[in-house]
């Protein structure tokens, strides 16, 4: 059971990815994000209507189920954050117990700050490649909308796409 709601989660995800890579190529200055759940996902933004959405996850589904599995990971995903986050701070710390305990201060503070440029530039191929092989799952085969429901805040419009999926095997 756990395992089916992880991988509805991960297909999700890979689902709101592409279909934000379809509407950015369409709306090339669009501001949107999104999370995924395992009924389905949210997008957040300056979004159009609800058909362009439902035509965009379409596509979306049609492009990953014909093999386009890059449109899964995306640049602003917040994996990348955390891949950053994770290894920068790590590296500092490491960095500051390597300088050892009785190090001043000003020793100490450079050595943080390296560490934790380190693992910025060691999370730049990191976060896009847990993206690909942990948090999202290409496979859409199955995959369906249900329902689009949206919202709308001033300028900002909030859909939650609803999906159906076949049973995984």
């Amino acid at each position: 059971m756990l395992r089916e709601i992880v991988e509805r989660v991960r297909r999700n995800h890979a689902l709101e990815h592409a279909t934000l890579h379809i509407l950015e190529a369409q709306q090339p200055n669009l501001r949107a994000g999104g999370r995924a759940t395992a009924q389905g996902f949210y997008l957040y933004g300056d979004l159009p209507d609800e058909a362009t959405v439902c035509a965009a996850v379409g596509e979306a589904i049609r492009r990953m189920n014909a093999g386009e599995r890059e449109l899964a990971v995306h640049p602003r995903c917040g994996t990348n954050v955390v891949a950053t986050g994770i290894l920068s701070g790590v590296l500092a710390t490491l960095s500051i117990l390597a300088a050892g305990k009785r190090a001043p201060w000003y020793v100490q503070l450079p050595n943080a700050i390296l560490g934790a440029m380190i693992g910025a530039l060691l999370a730049q191929p990191l976060g896009p490649w847990a993206q690909a092989n942990i948090t999202t799952s290409a496979e859409m085969h199955g995959v369906k909308v249900r329902s689009i429901r949206s919202r709308r805040a001033g300028r900002m419009v909030a859909h939650f796409i609803e999906t159906n999926h076949a049973p995984t095997p």
